[in-house]
């Protein structure tokens, strides 16, 4: 039997089939955190079913903010697909990710201004409390989203996104699925409300 000695092989350091390591690592963690929104979206659905009064108390949540709100946070999606789109320049890519930075950080803002005009806090009642769990759980993933821009533009800049292209599509992933998730909670807590 030969001996084989590990320092001279070289050890893998990526997938080695047709999909990488790190995009599996993304679907993870998207099922992951999007399992986290279900049960919170199940406890609102639940909260509102067991109460014995109107859901939400004070009626439908106004769209005044966050219909435009949503709409900031849904073209900062468009942006970010046509700038990671492949064959692309890289000042197109960089453009795109301060563009979605910009838009994002407007959607906190929005979102903050909404919050702060809300005539209830997180204890007074349960729809008060579960309303600023869900929006409070999607703004830390926006945020979460906000810091992969950054990186990927400090890394576009420097040029280290050259040698990991995927990375721009893996943070555009993650940023999809963030809009996403505020489609479904800008539905069931601003929408359904309304013909329910």
């Amino acid at each position: 039997m030969a001996d084989i000695h590990l320092s001279q092989l070289a050890l893998p350091v990526g997938g080695q089939e047709m999909i990488s390591t790190r995009w599996w690592g993304m679907m993870c963690l998207i099922a992951t955190e999007g399992i986290l929104f279900v049960y919170l979206l199940f406890a609102y659905a639940y909260l509102g079913s067991q109460s014995p009064g109107a859901w939400p108390p004070a009626g439908p949540p106004e769209l005044r903010l966050s219909l435009p709100d949503t709409l900031f946070l849904l073209s900062s999606s468009f942006l970010l697909g046509w700038g990671v789109r492949k064959g692309v320049n890289k000042e197109r890519l960089q453009l795109a990710l301060v563009g979605t930075f910009i838009l994002g950080t407007i959607f906190l803002a929005v979102q903050g201004f909404e919050w702060a005009a809300k005539p209830f806090t997180l204890t007074t009642n349960a729809y008060s409390a579960i309303y600023f769990t869900v929006t409070g759980f999607h703004m830390i993933h926006v945020v979460v989203g906000l810091l992969i821009l950054l990186v990927l533009l400090a890394w576009s800049v420097t040029g280290r996104l050259d040698r990991h292209p995927e990375s721009a599509a893996l943070g555009a992933i993650y940023w999809h699925f963030v809009d996403v998730v505020w489609i479904v909670v800008f539905t069931a807590l601003y929408l359904v409300p309304r013909v329910s």
